[in-house]
């Protein structure tokens, strides 16, 4: 629908050329990839990664991932700076972020796999969690985007 809605081409003026700082959320996170195996569409290729479906052959995790789970900070980027040790976000998702370098991962988190759960280059960023809906922890991601922005 991105492609077909004309906005793409705005998109990557604002992003690419402007420098418009940019936050995808969840399946917004994963378009920002290469490549998905969710879909048969190339990703926009922003983010050095893709997008892989969990895995259990031990049938003892859940798919999708879906709750409460931890983050882990890596790195130094404003967004990663804003969490804790112990900080927890919300997820729902049958997919996951695989980076190629580990120097764009700002977030991690366990589950099935340790998975990039948050990344960033330049003025890109993405996060596989839910903010709006992991309570104090999503209001402190959001407000350090906004005054990442400014």
């Amino acid at each position: 629908a991105l492609n077909t809605s004309g906005m793409l081409e705005a998109i990557k003026k604002q992003v690419l050329v402007n420098k418009i700082p940019l936050l995808g959320i969840c399946v917004g996170y994963q378009m920002l990839t290469k490549k998905s195996e969710e879909g048969q569409l190339q990703g926009l290729g922003w983010l050095e990664a893709e997008t892989l479906k969990f895995q259990d052959d031990s049938r003892q995790m859940k798919i999708p991932h879906m709750g409460w789970n931890y983050i882990k900070p890596v790195g130094e980027h404003p967004l990663a700076n804003a969490f804790l040790e112990k900080s927890r976000a919300y997820f729902v998702h049958s997919y996951y972020v695989k980076a190629k370098s580990a120097k764009d991962i700002i977030l991690e988190t366990e589950y099935i796999q340790n998975f990039a759960s948050g990344m960033a280059y330049q003025n890109i960023m993405g996060v596989q969690f839910h903010p709006e809906k992991s309570h104090k922890f999503g209001m402190q991601l959001f407000k350090s985007f906004v005054e990442l922005s400014q």
